[in-house]
């Protein structure tokens, strides 16, 4: 893809002002890097990765990449399709993005779509890590020009960055979704106070009432569901959040919900992190649907509840306009702020 015509300098020597947009996948999510490059209407460009014996990786363009604008898509996430652990993906973009500043390219651009270690934004403990600034920090070190992601965790995780970070957001594609099923009696439930205000935004554009839940986390991953503030009886329940991760706080909310008085209850959230028994956990939950996004592939084993919308045309349209410097919120009709 290109974005001007060549042109002549004074000096009668040729300038090149044709930009080329090349797009490089990573081995956690290549289905969506795929689907991306549909809806450009460009080829992946080719790379090696592997990992040696020893657990390194390895990574090398196949072709020049010289003068272009390189967008690297990587999630840094498991994929057992492709042995990638998140700590392997990670490394791999750094060494991607290392491998790009060395070979002249004009900008790179690391294009995110699940920003791992962003649950990690602040001290929670004595003497921890704040590991979500020290990625932020590790990406700019390795000379990445800036950051396309999808709704972060925490919008703090915008501050650790000195470089441009491009906030892209789900929440349209997901609101359209149920719109779409035409639901009655809808009522949007917040899992916790830190997702009223997406829950709330969500449930403005959809029209439907807005309910809370209560909850507390005595040890990590592990939460305990309070009680419902709201009224759900007799309606159909939605709740609204940004990940699932192993599924045990969610199945205990749609229990709660119906437990005060809800006909059902479906689910949604951007990222499907899905890990250790989630399966399981979801496939015995109270969900009509569990909605979720392309942010993260799937293991296989999924529950057949589990609908996966992608964001393929919203991230290709976001990586369109950062390439031909317009502002990616025209995608997002002004609205992929961080909630």
């Amino acid at each position: 893809m290109d974005s001007a015509e060549p042109r002549v300098a004074g000096s009668g020597v040729p300038v090149d002002d044709n930009k080329r947009l090349m797009l490089f996948a990573g081995r956690s999510n290549p289905a969506l890097a795929e689907a991306i490059a549909a809806k450009l209407d460009v080829e992946l460009g080719a790379v090696t990765l592997k990992t040696f014996s020893a657990g390194e990786s390895y990574s090398r363009y196949d072709e020049s990449i010289r003068g272009a604008d390189v967008f690297i898509v990587q999630s840094t996430c498991d994929n057992p399709a492709s042995g990638v652990r998140t700590n392997d993906a990670l490394m791999e973009l750094l060494l991607l993005i290392d491998a790009a500043v060395g070979a002249s390219a004009h900008r790179v651009i690391a294009v995110m779509p699940w920003f791992g270690y962003s649950r990690q934004d602040k001290k929670s403990e004595l003497r921890e890590p704040i590991s979500a600034r020290l990625v932020a920090h590790m990406l700019e070190t390795a000379g990445v020009d800036r950051v396309l992601t999808v709704d972060l965790h925490a919008p703090q995780v915008q501050g650790f960055f000195i470089k441009p970070l491009d906030h892209a957001t789900a929440m349209h594609l997901i609101c359209q979704y149920f719109t779409d099923l035409g639901l009655d009696d809808l009522v949007v439930v917040a899992p916790d106070v830190g997702r009223v205000k997406l829950n709330h935004k969500f449930a403005d554009k959809i029209g439907a009432d807005l309910a809370l839940m209560t909850k507390e986390r005595p040890a990590q991953q592990v939460a305990e569901i309070g009680y419902v503030i709201g009224d759900v009886e007799g309606k159909t329940a939605l709740i609204i959040d940004d990940i699932i991760d192993t599924g045990g706080t969610l199945v205990a909310a749609g229990q709660a919900v119906l437990d005060h008085g809800a006909k059902r209850v479906y689910a949604a959230a951007t990222h499907p992190v899905f890990s250790g028994n989630a399966h399981k956990t979801l496939a015995e939950g109270p969900f009509e649907q569990i909605v979720v996004t392309d942010t993260i592939p799937l293991r296989e084993g999924a529950p057949g509840n589990v609908v996966v919308l992608s964001l393929a045309e919203l991230l290709a349209g976001s990586i369109s306009n950062i390439f031909t410097n317009r502002p990616i919120s025209e995608v997002f009709e002004g609205q992929n702020q961080p909630f």
